[in-house]
């Protein structure tokens, strides 16, 4: 589990300011919008899909060019969750620099949702997969909880983010159904990854993890990954194990490189992923879209 970067001493000097000046910060917009901060456009997006035209939202992670794991917040951020009315964070240790800025905010009235904490996922052998907007079930649950804190933060909006939250849960379970087809098809059936940022997805499907643990935790943690097990990781493609490998193309580098270069040489369909939402797109669109190529990949 990867461990973003702390908030900028810029961004603290910032917030010592704005509290010496005693720079007041109303709840919500002149027109009336609430204000939303976002640790990733992943969630930004979302809240934009149930708040409408009532919520502003700023995502401090958009860019998927970017290497999500060297983020280091600015103090425009810092002042944005100040102003916030509603903060989503992964969790998980995820953006821990997110709790540094609410922290540093010290905001009574925002509510701070924690989609790790929302999801109730605990680890495993001391290890938690924190990229839970992979598995549906969480997102849901986030839109029950975001749905309650817009209209917390205006009751008299309730109506339109209920509707709004209603229409997107209606694309969850279309996406759960999606999930559901491929597993009568395809439960059973081996893949690789390079990083866990898929794996409940896959999991959903009822693909078997052929990976080897050592392989997927290095690349994750930026590690060299050891020639054995690099060795064990190749062999999935040679010797056609998997029917597939899902990589996170946000965060290649010379091994993971390899693991691809094997499974295009071996004929294996390859799916990439990222950690962001890809440009043009909203969240139940680019998760189809993943499920879409998973499908081709598996019929092939």
């Amino acid at each position: 589990m990867k461990t973003r970067s702390l908030v900028s001493a810029l961004a603290l000097a910032a917030v010592t300011a704005l509290a010496l000046a005693g720079c007041s910060t109303p709840s919500a917009e002149a027109d009336g919008t609430l204000r939303v901060v976002a640790s990733t456009n992943v969630y930004g997006d979302i809240a934009e899909t149930i708040g409408g035209e009532s919520v502003h939202v700023t995502s401090l992670m958009s860019d998927p060019a970017q290497d999500t794991h060297s983020f280091e917040a600015s103090a425009q951020n810092q002042l944005a969750v100040k102003k916030a009315d509603v903060v989503i964070e992964n969790g998980g240790g995820y953006d821990d620099f997110m709790q540094t800025l609410v922290k540093g905010a010290q905001s009574e009235s925002a509510t701070v949702l924690n989609v790790v904490d929302l999801s109730g996922k605990k680890p495993v052998d001391g290890e938690l997969n924190e990229h839970v907007w992979y598995d549906i079930p969480t997102i849901r649950t986030l839109t029950d909880a975001l749905t309650v804190a817009l209209a917390k933060a205006d009751p008299s909006k309730k109506a339109e983010f209920e509707k709004n939250a209603e229409a997107f849960e209606a694309r969850l379970s279309a996406l759960e159904a999606a999930e559901a087809k491929l597993k009568a098809s395809y439960a059973g059936e081996g893949v690789a990854i390079t990083e866990p940022v898929p794996l409940y997805l896959l999991d959903a499907i009822g693909l078997q993890n052929k990976t080897p643990e050592k392989f997927s935790a290095a690349i994750e943690e930026e590690n060299d990954v050891s020639p054995v097990v690099l060795k064990d990781t190749l062999a999935l493609f040679s010797g056609h194990q998997v029917r597939l490998l899902v990589y996170n193309e946000q965060t290649t580098g010379a091994q993971t490189e390899r693991v691809l270069a094997a499974a295009k040489h071996a004929g294996i369909p390859v799916v990439p992923v990222t950690e962001t939402l890809p440009d043009g797109l909203h969240y139940a669109g680019w998760m189809q879209g993943v499920l879409d190529e998973i499908g081709k990949a598996l019929a092939r």
